[in-house]
Parts: structure tokens; C-alpha cells; sequence
């Protein structure tokens, strides 16, 4: 089996060059692959005509301006949001749409906020901006699999003042997938909420008309491939009206004073829009909208699903000749409620995993991307390491550590990061098939673990 359902030919038709180089890519979470046919759009497009910057009213500057009201609407309509609803402002990535959340966001000693343990790097760090502001942040607890423990979120919605409650629609380390009936729960309790979508978006839909989300983030990269330096903010007008943005820019005013100290703001989206947008590459964010909408969601959930099964299956079925297990898969090792990411270790006969870093040379050499590391999930890492924040603490005590290897050394226990495959539109069985291999070999040899010390997580 090398192609899968209705996706069977678009590996050949959109991109050729995994196999005119002998590629299996397996990073999707990391990024989607770029369509030939949006590349060269894009050049058919920018070649045709002049684009001019979008903040006057010469006739290159409005051929953009019509453009990326195109854009806006797209991207309304790709989350099912109606524009009395919700408001788009366009970022260089999911990250920098977080950040306007983050640094904007009235938080204090009775606006708390919540995360799950499972979060991106991107939303943890709105901690720094609520620690600032004096308010209370509260780390959810995981459970069986690595899910949220839903008792857990409950209790922590209805207990206290309100604030902002942030979460990954789909964990970008385990593919689980986070129950979005938490959004209108902790609406109902009067949190805002934040949703990072950055994960969930590439294979699965979301309909903001049904899961009103105060603030929705992800990047346009990760769910075509092209273009990049293009990230979304989806926001409820009545939430982004509670923001107070602590400073402004070019494109973000309509008046300012060099002095005294005034400026008048201009109105969402554009005052929350710092400088001059992608106005080059919004054009091509709603020409992939509109091919990754000729695809639907049906044909990739198939697809992606079909193949994350075969997966699973064959990591479970990996063994020793001994017939001990040589993989152990974190999180789910069904397809239920997750998406097509899977994280994985691959371990020795007497059950400890191997140092990534060894799979990552091997299937590097083998010609197949993947991501290995703690992908910048750092709750999902401690956990399977069992590192707990009592453990990280005393770690910490007496000051900050100033490398990696000092900080690894002072938690006094083995830490291996995970290898982590996904699969989306240009995958097929053959790439699969091909990582398993690459896997059976590695455990089959029993490499030595490398005497480098660890640059990162």
C-alpha cells in the first residue's frame, strides 16, 4: 500500500520533489509542505501586476487593500466565524498572535490565569505578563494519556475570580485532542478564553459559530505549507475590545504627537495590526484557503487517520527478539479523539528508552524528516520523564541554571526527549512503512547513547 483514498494522486500532482529526492516527510506538526500550485500562483499573481504597502491610497497600495479584505473574509469563513462576530487581525505567526493576547490582556490579582500542563511554549509564556500584573497562574494537571484531566479543569473554572483560561485545541506534542465544550463551560463561568489552533486546524475543522472562542491563534504554514510569516488572530469584537495594548506602532494609529505623549488608537483590526502587514503574502493565504477547502476536511481526516492507525499499529507490534516492547507510545495509542501526531520512544530490552538523538541520525541518514526533542511542550516532557514541579523546584533552588547540562544534572534523574511523526496531506503508507523500518533497525542494533552533552530541551 503506498497511496491512500482520495488523496492518492496529489502527492505526484503538488509535490513532486519529495520523490524526485527520495524524502519521506514526517513533520507535519512542525510544518505543512508547500502546494507547487500556490507557489506558482503566487508568482503569476505578483509578476502581473504592482502591490504597494496598504496605508495610503495610490492604486498599488488599494490593488493590496482589496486583497487582504479578500484575506480577512477568508479567513472568517475557513473557522466558520461571521464578522459580527469575530474580528481578524493577521501576524507573522500563531506566536505573535498569542502575544497581542498576552500582553493585552487585563490581567490581575482577581484575573487569573489557567493552563493545561500540555501547552505550546508560545502560550506558556503568557505567564511572564500575568506574574507581572499580580495575578495567580494555575497549571492544570494531565491524566491517563496524557489528557487534560477534565475533573481537574471543572474544578479550576468554577473556582475563584474569572480570568483567562489558554489550551491547545490539539496538543502539538501528542496529537490528543482537548475537549473544545471547555470553551463555552469556562465562557459561562466568565473566562475568556484563548485557543491555540495551530495544531488542530491542518486536519480538523473549527466552527466558531458553535465554539465561540474568545481568541483563537495559529499560523497559516502549518495547514498548507504556503505562505509563511502569516499567523491569525480570530477574536470575539467584544473580547478584543477588552485589550489594552501597552504600546503603539505604525499602522496601529490614527493620530499621534511626538510630544506630549498621545496618540489615538485606530480600531480593531488594524490597531492591534503593528506595522505593515504581509500584504505581498495574504493574497496567497486565501488562494491555499480556497485549495485546502477543494481537498475538505472529510478526505484529510481520512486520509491522516488511515495512516496515523498504521502508525500506531506498528509501533505497538515493534518488539525484541526476546518479545519485550521497543517502542512506547505517549499518549493515546488509538486514533480516537486525537489527531495524525504521534510521540514516541524507542527503548532498549530491559525497558529505558533510547536518547533520541540516535533516531534522529537515523532517520535523517535514511532520508525522512521527523522531529525528535520535547517540541517546545515542556508539561508533556516532564510528565513522561516523571519530573514534577516539586522535583523541578529543588532543582532550581539556589538559582537559575545557566546551561542546559546544569539544569539536567541538578534534576538527578535520566531525561530523554521523544520522537515525535506526523503525517498530513502528502504522506502516504510507503513513508510510514519506511520510519518503521528505520525504528526496527535502531532497536535491533542497540546503539551506544551519545557522550555529547545536550544543547536544549
Amino acid at each position: 500500500m503506498t497511496d491512500t483514498g482520495p488523496l492518492s494522486g496529489l502527492r505526484a500532482e503538488e509535490f513532486p520533489y519529495l520523490d524526485a529526492h527520495g524524502e519521506a516527510y514526517l513533520d507535519y506538526t512542525g510544518a505543512a509542505l508547500a502546494p507547487v500550485s500556490l507557489v506558482r500562483g503566487s508568482a503569476e499573481r505578483l509578476t502581473g501586476r504592482a502591490y504597494g504597502n496598504p496605508h495610503t491610497a495610490s492604486p498599488a497600495s488599494l490593488a493590496s487593500t482589496g486583497l487582504l479584505t479578500e484575506a480577512r473574509r477568508a479567513m472568517l469563513d475557513f473557522c466558520g466565524a461571521a464578522p459580527e462576530e469575530y474580528a481578524v487581525v493577521f501576524t507573522p505567526n500563531a506566536t505573535g498572535a498569542l502575544r497581542l493576547v498576552a500582553e493585552a490582556f487585563p490581567f490581575g490579582p482577581h484575573r487569573p490565569l489557567a493552563l493545561l500542563r500540555d501547552n505550546h511554549n508560545s502560550v506558556l509564556g503568557l505567564r511572564c505578563h500575568a506574574a507581572a500584573a499580580g495575578a495567580p497562574v494555575r497549571v492544570l494537571p494531565l491524566g491517563p494519556e496524557l489528557r487534560a484531566e477534565a475533573t481537574a479543569v471543572t474544578a479550576a473554572l468554577a473556582a475563584g475570580p474569572p480570568g483567562l483560561f489558554a489550551y491547545p485545541a490539539q496538543s502539538n506534542a501528542t496529537g490528543v485532542r482537548h475537549s473544545l465544550d471547555w470553551v463555552s463551560e469556562a465562557r459561562r463561568q466568565g473566562w475568556a478564553v484563548l485557543l491555540d489552533a495551530a495544531a488542530l486546524l491542518p486536519t480538523a475543522g473549527l466552527d466558531l459559530t458553535a465554539c465561540q472562542a474568545d481568541f483563537v491563534a495559529f499560523s497559516w504554514y502549518k495547514i498548507t505549507g504556503y505562505p509563511s510569516g502569516v499567523g491569525c488572530l480570530l477574536a470575539r469584537h467584544e473580547a478584543l475590545a477588552a485589550l489594552r495594548r501597552p504600546w503603539f506602532a505604525g499602522g496601529t494609529v490614527r493620530v499621534s504627537a511626538a510630544a506630549p505623549a498621545w496618540h489615538l488608537p485606530a480600531p480593531p483590526p488594524e490597531g492591534f495590526e503593528d506595522g505593515t502587514t504581509a500584504f505581498l503574502a495574504l493574497p496567497d493565504v486565501t488562494a491555499a484557503a480556497h485549495w485546502h477547502g477543494r481537498i475538505g476536511y472529510p478526505a484529510l481526516a481520512a486520509h491522516s487517520t488511515l495512516l496515523t492507525r498504521r502508525l500506531l499499529d506498528g509501533l505497538t507490534t515493534l518488539r525484541h527478539p526476546g518479545g519485550e516492547p521497543a517502542a512506547r507510545i505517549l499518549g493515546p495509542a488509538g486514533t480516537a479523539d486525537r489527531g495524525p501526531t504521534v510521540a514516541f520512544h524507542l527503548l532498549r530490552p530491559d525497558g529505558t528508552p533510547l536518547d533520541e538523538r540516535l533516531a534522529q541520525a537515523a532517520t535523517a541518514a535514511a532520508g525522512i524528516s521527523v522531529r525528535t526533542g520535547c517540541f517546545c511542550n515542556p508539561g508533556v516532557g516532564e510528565q513522561q520523564n516523571g519530573l514534577t514541579a516539586d522535583r523541578i523546584g529543588k532543582a532550581l533552588r539556589g538559582g537559575a541554571p545557566l546551561t542546559t547540562a546544569d539544569y539536567l544534572r541538578r534534576l538527578g534523574r535520566p531525561v530523554v526527549g521523544a520522537i515525535r511523526a506526523s503525517v498530513g496531506a502528502a504522506s502516504n503508507a510507503a513513508d510510514v512503512d519506511r520510519l518503521l523500518t528505520v525504528c526496527a533497525e535502531l532497536v535491533a542494533c542497540s546503539p551506544a547513547e551519545p557522550a555529547e552533552p545536550r544543547p536544549g530541551c
